[in-house]
């Protein structure tokens, strides 16, 4: 590096080898600390009126991170969680920095003297199992649409998975035995940070599976579109939405606590209690999945 007071070569070290070839962090955090960088250097270049490529390390004051952080949650309305999510990306880069250049230590310790915001806790909310069975039934199965929304509501709760750990499994991940109410299935999930983990499946979800997935190759996703194309997390969440707004129209009255906002991981830690508990406690070799999962939901709902 031939000027290390530069801001440009720091960036792109700390992107291609810090975050890769050194913590080899996951994907989504690395596009998080890319993200902080595209949003932070314009605002620099502006405050600085000197061109990206011209930035300098000190460039980067405490102050402007400052500022930049009260225009996040000002100007682009983030909440404080997205704030301390890009101050937490901001040290990373100064602390990465500082070890490589002594004589930016005091700089750095500058930038990361800028404290986290304390953010207040939201209440985790769930599902009772009346509810649950009524968001079950709202998909109409005489539709192909409808037997997808079925399966994909019934796999997120038997499985209890984020709803874009859904979206990324694969035909390959799932173990469908050749009897469901016999046999063992079972179904590969990988989580946040690179964290894999295998669990059970319900003779039902079984069942449903096994007709969605009927001709197609093992690398294909298990749920798609109304497009044939592989569904994200937006399109999951579109498709509760929708099987909540029908539970909702029909003439049967919705469960007591229907106006409760349920999210996708709060679903996670909710379902494996009891369902997951009730299809292993007899099945022998299942207790890393019996316990792992309950281990989650007593952290989250009744800590």
């Amino acid at each position: 590096m031939r000027d290390a007071s530069l801001l440009g070569p720091w960036v792109r070290r700390f992107l291609m080898e810090h975050l890769i070839g050194e913590r080899n962090l996951a994907r989504n955090t690395q596009r998080s600390y890319r993200d902080t960088l595209r949003l932070l250097l314009p605002d620099v270049s502006r405050w600085t009126r000197q061109s990206i490529d011209r930035l300098t390390v000190t460039d980067l004051s405490a102050d402007r991170v400052r500022q930049f952080l009260s225009e996040l949650e000002e100007k682009r309305g983030c909440a404080v969680p997205t704030r301390n999510q890009r101050l937490a990306a901001i040290h990373a880069l100064a602390r990465f920095i500082s070890l490589h250049a002594p004589e930016l230590v005091e700089w750095c310790g500058q930038v990361r003297a800028v404290p986290f915001k304390k953010a207040p806790r939201a209440l985790v909310t769930y599902l009772e199992k009346a509810e649950m069975d009524a968001l079950l039934s709202a998909p109409d199965l005489t539709t192909a649409q409808g037997r997808r929304d079925h399966a994909l509501l019934l796999f997120l709760y038997n499985a209890g998975a984020r709803a874009d750990e859904t979206a990324q499994v694969r035909i390959g991940d799932l173990t469908l035995p050749q009897v469901p109410d016999r046999d063992l299935a079972s179904v590969l999930i990988r989580g946040k940070g690179n964290k894999s983990g295998r669990y059970p499946l319900w003779a039902q979800t079984v069942r449903e599976l096994a007709g969605l997935i009927h001709g197609r190759g093992p690398s294909e996703p298990v749920f798609l579109n109304r497009c044939g194309r592989p569904i994200t997390r937006f399109g999951i969440h579109t498709l509760v939405e929708r099987a909540a707004a029908r539970r909702r129209s029909r003439c049967r009255p919705w469960p007591a606590s229907a106006s409760v906002r349920t999210r996708f991981d709060t679903r996670r830690r909710r379902t494996c209690c009891a369902p997951v508990w009730t299809s292993t406690r007899s099945v022998p070799g299942w207790d890393m999945c019996r316990w792992r999962r309950p281990t989650c939901t007593r952290k989250w709902i009744w800590r």
